[in-house]
């Protein structure tokens, strides 16, 4: 075929899928599905690999079973739990799991986890088959999904751990490491990546230790050795994460992460930090006195939504809007922080955290 006439193919096609949107029932989101759609149609026309679209297509079949679990638990604030696969129930982490998942259930939280056994087993266990989710990925080993959890319908069997990962992530509210191998380690800095870099967040990220413990700490002694004092991260990066080995601190982190703060979101070019109660002007003024610095222009001002954010389910919420530099990161969360010290939630809000 010319390329001449793939052209003119791919616009037959083109028009074809605009003709089959319109088609459609009312869409709230029928721009994005078009924009989809015509990816794959332009892929279709190019010379991709069988390999390829066996990826595209496996990746594109756990995002399915993904977005569909979670649709429906949307409103719902969730912790996801990391930590090894192969502690066991007798090791004092494990035991630390269980009571933390206890606690944060009890607190309003579901809970999320890999489907495995050791902690993900542990944080299954402390916060019960009703308020859990699963998800497993499919090795040659460690790949049975704990008694727990086996045969619950929140439990998803992914392919991919980039898919996997983008769930555990995307969905949190708060995210607990417990000590483990390469694995724990890598989900450590991808959060921290993550977060630095403003692809995840703002969320509450704990350490957890057992009693005495010294896994966490050890590491948070390596990131300040050979990072921080070597400029390799900004110093208020630490600011992003907290090591404890007291789970009153560690449920305190997450829960008071949320007392004031809801949620943020960009319209634009600006930053909109969503809020459960309203700030005072003089303590927005005292937020515009201690961190100017992270401001690329203007100042942190007080607004409701904004007339792009229509369909926002947050639209009732006060909010702060700024130009946030979009690079000083661990700066944001102290000013959260800030911001969680400021307001005076109602009762209802403070013994509600999870609800978004």
């Amino acid at each position: 075929m010319t390329s001449s006439a793939s052209f003119d193919t791919l616009e037959s096609i083109q028009a074809d899928i605009a003709e089959l949107i319109e088609r459609l029932p009312t869409l709230k989101h029928r721009q994005y599905i078009q924009q989809a759609l015509l990816t794959i149609v332009r892929l279709a026309d190019s010379e991709l690999d069988r390999l390829d679209w066996k990826i595209l297509s496996a990746s594109l079949a756990d995002m399915e079973r993904g977005f569909k679990l979670f649709h429906n638990y949307r409103h719902v604030r969730k912790v996801t739990i990391f930590g090894s696969a192969r502690l066991s129930p007798e090791t004092p982490e494990y035991q630390m799991a269980v009571d933390f998942a206890r606690y944060v259930s009890q607190l309003g939280f579901m809970v999320m986890t890999g489907g495995g056994g050791g902690i993900m087993q542990a944080g299954h266990e402390g916060a019960g088959r009703e308020n859990s989710f699963g998800l497993n990925i499919q090795l040659p080993f460690e790949q049975q999904a704990n008694p727990i959890i086996e045969g619950d319908p929140k439990l998803i069997h992914f392919k991919y751990f980039f898919t996997r990962k983008l769930f555990l992530l995307k969905e949190s509210d708060a995210v607990a490491l417990f000590p483990g191998g390469f694995g724990t380690q890598d989900e450590a800095f991808e959060c921290m990546t993550l977060s630095q870099t403003g692809k995840f967040g703002p969320v509450p990220v704990v350490l957890i230790d057992h009693p005495g413990g010294d896994y966490w700490r050890s590491w948070s002694e390596y990131i300040d050795k050979q990072l921080v004092q070597k400029g390799l991260v900004s110093p208020e990066d630490p600011s992003l994460y907290t090591v404890t080995d007291d789970l009153v601190v560690a449920c305190n982190a997450i829960t008071r992460f949320y007392q004031v703060y809801h949620s943020s979101r960009y319209v634009g070019d600006r930053l909109v930090i969503r809020l459960n109660t309203d700030l005072s002007d003089a303590e927005v003024e005292k937020l515009n006195a201690d961190f100017s610095d992270i401001l690329v222009k203007g100042r942190i001002e007080k607004s409701q939504a904004l007339p792009q954010e229509g369909q926002d389910e947050a639209f009732d919420l006060p909010r702060l809007v700024l130009y946030f530099n979009q690079r000083d990161l661990g700066r944001l969360y102290q000013m959260i922080a800030e911001i969680n010290n400021m307001g005076k939630p109602s009762s209802e809000e403070r013994g509600h955290p999870e609800r978004k």
